[in-house]
């Protein structure tokens, strides 16, 4: 059971290992690797995309770790494979960050805001705050926005989804609840 998730980890981290350092020789040999500023403004401080080499592998690392370590605790039964439960958040996050990074890089005007906000939104009805979901939007962006500052989106999100999902929501079915019941 767990060497078969270890096995998944390995092959998920090497992957993104793989992705990150391609672009990186990619940038290196055709202009130079770009750095980043901070909320895209240049009196803030910038980021070598070098860092994403370092950064996302053991962060994705860390975060398959997390995923293992959850289904191996909430299994009733041996886990023998990656239920969907893990790959469906994993892709969806996947594919809303590379429809943000487009809409960002194409200047779609204020889209990429609210595709933000949508976040805190889906974090009333899903649990947007877990690991496979944060791994597949920082891959998401690492493509436009190099590897920090995507973990520091995908981080600042997170926990607003987590104070979403484990507070508000909870206090709003209450609320739900008692209304329904009278």
């Amino acid at each position: 059971m767990t060497n078969k998730l270890f096995k998944a980890r390995i092959y998920v981290t090497l992957v993104a290992t793989l992705f990150v350092w391609s672009l990186l020789v990619w940038d290196y040999f055709h202009g130079g690797v770009p750095s980043h500023h901070l909320l895209a403004r240049e009196d803030l401080p910038s980021f070598s995309n070098w860092w994403g080499g370092i950064l996302i592998p053991v962060l994705t690392w860390f975060l398959a770790f997390r995923i293992q370590k959850r289904l191996t605790h909430e299994a009733t039964n041996p886990v023998t494979e990656i239920p969907q439960n893990v790959w469906f958040p994993f892709f969806a996050a996947l594919l809303f960050a590379i429809l943000l990074s487009v809409s960002f890089a194409l200047r779609v005007s204020g889209l990429p805001g609210y595709m933000m906000l949508s976040v805190f939104a889906l974090a009333l009805f899903f649990p947007v705050y877990r690991s496979e979901y944060l791994l597949g939007f920082i891959l998401g962006l690492v493509y436009t926005f190099g590897g920090v500052l995507p973990i520091f989106i995908g981080s600042i999100l997170m926990l607003g989804a987590v104070v979403i999902h484990k507070l508000i929501r909870p206090a709003f079915m209450f609320v739900w609840n008692r209304l329904r019941l009278t």
